[in-house]
């Protein structure tokens, strides 16, 4: 008996809890919608302040959501292999201590990639920052000269370049003194202001790599506290699909992210290769703006070869065109067959939404809204998806898109009318006008001929 009555009182609890806090979202959303309408500037401030603090804590969880693969890699592949082969059971004190040698050996992985990376990449780098610096004049008179011969062999071209550079020359002189000259001051600050900014940004992802060490270790807590919460404020089935959801997001986004990195670090090396074997100037300065801007879907090899073109063109104008060459066939070897086989189907989506994820995204949030736009859209996208097809089975139609292409109408649920049904009922329809004006003008024509007919026999 009291046991019904604790149940009794624990559901009314739920029930009031449940109420009490869809009225407190409610009210704070609306609040939030009416300051971001209103009061949008301050708005975002707040969200700005709010995320410098915070940034070293999201760092750290970006830091440990991303590490979290190779941790486990490292713990079910290689550590509880070799030392714990053959035991059934591994202790608390066990698995702490396979945690921690786990975290070290990907920290110290991860920062020796750095490290290498960074010690090969950046003289090499210095180097060729230094030779175009030092060779600049030279490939502005090469370019000079080529672009003389080009004019003067194709005089129609030289008289619409000279139209356009006196018709723009005077304007861009006129932008250069009276916009550019007086704010060189103001630049200056800006640029020791962004200075400042990336120290402090360094300073915060140090912060981050010690806080995503706690998290890493602590990671089932967590995920088991998140879930112990979940199955207290819903239902078993509502609870159930939140988690299942959360994983189809934590799958969609890191094997996006890991997949595409992978994806450019072998655009990178395939583009060393080429352009070392094309003999292009800078080769390993090119790989790198073409493997990191890879990273970005769609639009990033393209944002990547446009410098690295104007940097070949002003060095070889000739080799200029064989790089446009390769990154064109380097991109749809790519796009074809190097990027489906590492992502997959990771995100599910077509080339339009792809498209229009990294515009909105991109639009928003810059370069980091490009590059987890897709994912984020895909999570999105698989929602809604899965949204439409539950109230299509509730109505009990079918939930296949291609069923729905040529439909005209439904009827009765089970019926689909095609529509190339109603296109020939609308022939025959037209048909059927066509022969009754053909019948009522015939019929015109007889009775037209019958009284002519008439009237001559009346006449004579």
């Amino acid at each position: 008996m009291g046991s019904s009555q604790q149940y009794m009182k624990m559901q009314t609890f739920k029930k009031y809890f449940r109420f009490g806090l869809t009225a407190f979202l409610v009210i704070a959303a609306s609040i939030s919608f009416y300051y971001l309408v209103f009061h949008g500037d301050r708005f975002s401030a707040q969200l700005n302040s709010i995320f410098k603090i915070l940034s070293p804590v999201l760092y750290g969880i970006i830091f440990a959501y991303l590490m979290t693969p190779i941790v486990n890699g490292i713990e079910k592949r290689f550590l509880i292999p070799v030392f714990f082969k053959g035991k059934n059971e591994i202790t608390v004190k066990q698995k702490k201590c396979i945690r921690v040698f786990s975290i070290l050996i990907t920290i110290f992985i991860i920062l020796l990639l750095i490290y290498g990376f960074f010690s090969i990449l950046i003289p090499n780098i210095v180097k060729s920052i230094k030779s175009i610096s030092y060779q600049f004049p030279y490939y502005m008179q090469n370019l000079t000269i080529w672009s003389t011969k080009f004019l003067e062999d194709n005089p129609d071209i030289e008289t619409i370049v000279l139209h356009f550079l006196d018709t723009y020359s005077e304007e861009f002189l006129n932008y250069l003194n009276n916009s550019i000259v007086p704010h060189l001051e103001t630049l200056v600050k800006q640029v020791s202001v962004s200075m400042i900014n990336v120290l402090s940004v360094l300073w915060n992802f140090i912060i981050g790599l010690v806080i995503s060490i706690y998290v890493l270790f602590s990671k089932e807590t967590f995920a088991g506290q998140g879930k112990k919460i979940t199955f207290a404020l819903f239902n078993t089935k509502t609870a159930n699909q939140i988690i299942k959801d959360t994983r189809f997001i934590s799958d969609t986004f890191i094997g996006f992210i890991s997949g595409k990195i992978i994806d450019s670090i072998i655009i990178g090396f395939i583009c060393f290769a080429g352009t070392s074997i094309l003999k292009m100037p800078y080769a390993l300065l090119i790989s790198v703006i073409v493997g990191v801007t890879n990273v970005i879907p769609f639009f990033g090899p393209y944002l990547g070869a446009i410098p690295c073109t104007i940097l070949i063109l002003m060095v070889n104008p000739v080799k200029c065109i064989y790089f446009i060459l390769f990154i064109l066939v380097l991109q749809q070897l790519d796009g074809n067959f190097i990027g489906p086989k590492i992502l997959g189907q990771s995100t599910g989506l077509s080339g339009f939404w792809v498209i229009f994820s990294i515009t909105i995204f991109g639009g928003i949030m810059g370069v980091p809204g490009m590059i987890i736009g897709v994912p984020f859209f895909a999570v999105l996208y698989a929602m809604i998806k899965r949204l439409i097809n539950r109230l299509l089975l509730k109505r009990g139609l079918p939930s296949e898109t291609n069923k729905y292409m040529n439909v005209d109408y439904i009827q009765d649920k089970d019926v689909f009318v095609p529509q190339t049904a109603k296109e020939k009922a609308q022939s025959s329809f037209l048909l059927f006008n066509k022969k009754s004006k053909a019948n009522g003008r015939k019929s015109e024509e007889k009775s037209s001929t019958s009284n002519q007919s008439d009237n001559h026999k009346e006449h004579n």
